[in-house]
């Protein structure tokens, strides 16, 4: 059974950091890559970043580029996202995302 259970997140206030983690169980980890999407209060799911854990490539939105870092420990089967420099209207609920299977998330809160 494929599992994604995403953990770290908090409440912070802005321009501070915050390290979410994506633990993924169920699946061979190097063959998929895995992204980490966000949905804030009624707004749609949107795209953050994913990484290719076989290679190591990575993509981010534009929004969050040069302070949101994406990685993997591939012998713990997790993904991690860094993210700095925080904004209030990245408030959400992150997303762990494979293929057609989806985490519960982590509530992110940036104060201002």
């Amino acid at each position: 059974e494929v599992q994604l259970v995403e953990s770290g997140g908090g409440l912070v206030q802005a321009g501070g950091s915050l390290r979410l983690s994506c633990a993924a169980s169920g699946f061979t980890f190097d063959d998929y890559a895995i992204g980490w999407f966000r949905q804030a209060p009624g707004k749609e799911r949107e795209g953050v970043s994913c990484i290719s854990s076989s290679d190591g490539s990575t993509y981010y939105a534009d929004s969050v580029k040069g302070r949101f870092t994406i990685s993997s420990d591939n012998a713990k089967n997790t993904v991690y996202l860094q993210m700095n420099s925080l904004k209030p209207e990245e408030t959400a609920v992150y997303y762990c995302n494979m293929l057609d299977y989806w985490g519960r998330g982590t509530q992110v809160t940036v104060s201002s």
